[in-house]
């Protein structure tokens, strides 16, 4: 009938506006920008560098094979330079010493004889701070003074026989005394590796 709207075309009009419609919200949705989210990162630890402790020089002396200065790693205890200075020699009086004491950079053990150990009991372990320069090695292991030392003193030494212990005395009588313990490789025979064995046990006074 004329004057009436054709209803077909109106649902087709209606159907075409939905279509349109969902179309035009999903073309929203993908345009819309997905929100940043910053997270900040979480702290990491880091461990504190430690020192390491280098090697240790110790003198042992006395009733040992080989009296002499070893290099130790750190941690070495007592029985660990005596086992590197060969061992106890039949002589030796072990009850005084104690081979777990843990040892430390310049210091000295001394191993009594038998028949000296009561009056070398208080000076089998010596710290460098604690030496007497006065005192000659042979009786305490005190440090050796180069510029005042006998022959036999010096001839005590590792690595110093009798002649080279000549030398060091007609140096000094020559060329007066020792102004550093360095200065004894000024004589004949006394190289590099020689003070290396000695410069832990001698000094050249005040």
């Amino acid at each position: 009938m004329k004057g009436q709207p054709n209803l077909g075309l109106l649902f087709v009009g209606v159907m075409v506006g939905i279509v349109i419609g969902a179309g035009g919200l999903t073309l929203l949705n993908r345009q819309r920008p997905v929100p940043i989210e910053i997270v900040s990162p979480l702290p990491t630890w880091t461990p504190v560098p430690t020192a390491t402790s280098g090697p240790i020089r110790v003198f042992v002396n006395g009733e040992v094979v080989s009296p002499a200065v070893y290099t130790l790693p750190p941690g070495s205890i007592a029985g660990d330079v005596v086992e590197a200075a060969g061992g106890f020699t039949a002589q030796a009086d072990t009850a005084v010493i104690n081979l777990a004491f843990p040892l430390q950079d310049g210091i000295q053990i001394y191993v009594p004889a038998m028949g000296e150990a009561a009056a070398a009991a208080t000076d089998v372990m010596t710290l460098p701070e604690t030496r007497n320069t006065d005192i000659p090695l042979a009786d305490t292991g005190a440090l050796v003074n180069i510029n005042t030392a006998s022959l036999e003193e010096l001839d005590a030494l590792p690595g110093i026989g009798p002649s080279t212990a000549q030398k060091i005395i007609d140096y000094r009588e020559e060329n007066g005394r020792f102004a550093t313990i360095e200065d004894i490789m000024n004589v004949s025979g006394i190289g590099t590796s020689k003070f290396e064995q000695i410069q832990l046990l001698i000094t050249v006074g005040e």
